[in-house]
């Protein structure tokens, strides 16, 4: 007997009729052959996940959440700012103890280098089965230019270049040999090694700011191959999906290594600084047709089959709490992954966990984080998207249809997601409770062949009263500051994945009505 899996994307609520119920011209329909030719359908929007900076690794609630993460999705890499700051203690050439009441003292054997916190930091993450995406990021302040030229976010992060391109050099080689040393060539030959983070912004302090980086790039990927040619190095980690042709044509035109291409992308970019246009393009869309972008100048370039990362990206750049936080994100997440299939190696999405302080330490639960946990490790509907995602196959079936996607997998089961989008119900840092009016409901006939006509139908769902933590939120009241154990209690419970419903396939047809934001996931068997 063919097993079939059906993914469907819903919107708030999920209802679910007979076919009797609603006439086929006013359903849409979609036909899924269990025997049609599939393409490849790697996962390439859950191999990599972005995080607070590397210090907030070593918290147990950090580690807590990716236990979870990991649980859901099994990813394989965490990609993080700031391993070099000081607050990780790498560079210190004038190390000294500070006991109180003493003067310092030179420490006694003390190197310029201590990898004593970069270990347990990449220990920790080895440990969950995750491996570092490691971006070589930010200055140390005394090896920096300008130890004052920092950027705005709430640990203030040192942008200079280095005052001396030699002791860059040096720690690079440094670094890289002491990874070997612990970890192994094997293992840190997996590895993907990512100079910066977005210079065309003002993460990078180098004027002008992009021929500084690639002197950045070009010191940095020449140090780490001298240590080892098997150390996979790339970037430029730029926002915006920008410049991405320009470095591969520098490193092309002056001979220096690069093994992948990084960029980022986030929703609500503009398309002014995205594609240098007018236009008004939407959150729907928007990551797409930058990644397309991308893909496309790759092609073109000295290095046609240049591996692509998009080594950020999530449906907003700021704290939007209509849009991170809420049920949005299923339709949002899966019309991406339809629409990006093949055009990436991976897509790393920003961020797991809301354990994150870029803007200051977290003071409510649902502001519009990043991640797909909450502060206190409380499950966004995001998480239980990702974990309904995880289980479409890894061969696509074709469709016809724009709000679609169909897999199969490796024991012959198929998945079909469905999904009904919306824009949010608001933008910008103040939440908009969802109103009576959600916009129009969608009805899909979905019609299989190649399957048990009779089969027994298994329904998971994330909707407005399933998997939902923000709608207890809002009959809280939304309250600020720290929760009780017992509202957080609550919280968790609300937005833990539903139990399964039972239903029966009527001559291997499924009708299915969907609202606005939701997202559904039906076992067929």
């Amino acid at each position: 007997m063919i097993q079939v899996r059906t993914l469907v994307l819903a919107a708030l609520s999920l209802c679910l009729s007979s076919p009797l119920s609603l006439t086929a011209q006013q359903a849409e329909q979609v036909r899924i052959d269990a025997h049609a030719e599939t393409t490849p359908f790697p996962h390439f929007w859950e191999q990599t996940f972005g995080s607070g900076r590397a210090i907030l690794s070593l918290r147990q609630s950090y580690r807590d959440d990716l236990h979870t993460v990991k649980n859901v999705t099994d990813f394989k890499s965490v990609r993080f700012h700031g391993i070099f700051l000081d607050e990780v203690g790498l560079y210190d050439p004038d190390a000294t103890t500070q006991n109180p009441g003493l003067p310092p003292e030179k420490v006694q054997g003390a190197g310029i280098y201590n990898f004593s916190y970069i270990d347990q930091i990449y220990d920790g993450l080895l440990a969950n089965g995750i491996r570092p995406f490691v971006e070589l990021s930010f200055m140390p302040r005394k090896m920096a230019a300008d130890p004052n030229q920092t950027q705005s976010f709430f640990y203030k992060p040192v942008v200079s270049p280095p005052k001396d391109y030699a002791l860059w050099d040096a720690m690079m080689t440094a670094f890289a040999q002491h990874l070997i040393d612990r970890y192994g060539i094997d293992e840190v030959a997996t590895w993907n090694f990512e100079v910066w983070n977005e210079p065309n912004l003002d993460f990078w302090g180098g004027r002008p700011n992009m021929p500084t980086y690639y002197e950045l790039y070009d010191h940095t990927a020449l140090a780490l191959k001298k240590v080892s040619q098997r150390i996979r190095v790339g970037g430029p980690s730029t926002a915006q999906a920008g410049y991405v042709a320009e470095f591969l044509q520098h490193c092309k035109d002056h001979n220096i290594p690069v093994d992948f291409a990084s960029t980022h992308v986030y929703a609500n970019d503009t398309a002014k600084d995205v594609f240098h246009t007018d236009e008004q393009i939407q959150r729907d869309v928007m990551v797409y047709r930058a990644v397309k972008k991308v893909h496309d100048e790759i092609v073109a370039s000295p290095y046609p089959k240049m591996p692509l990362i998009f080594s950020e990206y999530n449906a907003s750049y700021s704290n939007e709490p209509d849009v991170t936080d809420t049920t949005y994100m299923g339709p949002w997440l899966a019309n991406n992954i339809r629409q990006c299939d093949g055009l990436t190696e991976s897509m790393s999405y920003w961020t797991f966990s809301d354990v994150f302080e870029e803007q200051g330490v977290v003071r409510t639960p649902f502001y519009g984080g990043f991640g797909l946990l909450a502060a206190d490790s409380i499950p966004k509907p995001s998480l239980n998207a990702f974990a309904m995602l995880h289980r479409l196959g890894d061969r696509r079936i074709k469709l016809d249809n724009d709000d679609a996607l169909a897999t199969k997998s490796s024991d012959g089961a198929v998945e079909v997601a469905l999904w009904n989008y919306a824009p949010p119900f608001g933008i910008g840092a103040a939440y908009t409770p969802p109103s009576a009016n959600k916009g129009p409901d969608k009805t899909f006939e979905v019609i299989f062949s190649g399957v048990p006509s009779k089969a027994t139908v298994e329904v998971l769902r994330v909707d407005d009263d399933h998997g939902n933590s923000v709608k207890a939120f809002d009959a809280m009241g939304r309250p600020r500051g720290s929760l009780t154990q017992d509202q957080i209690k609550t919280l968790k419970a609300a937005g833990a994945m539903a139990p399964a419903e039972k239903l029966r396939l009527s001559d291997g047809h499924l009708q299915i009505t969907v609202p606005p934001h939701g997202l559904a996931l039906l076992v067929v068997k």
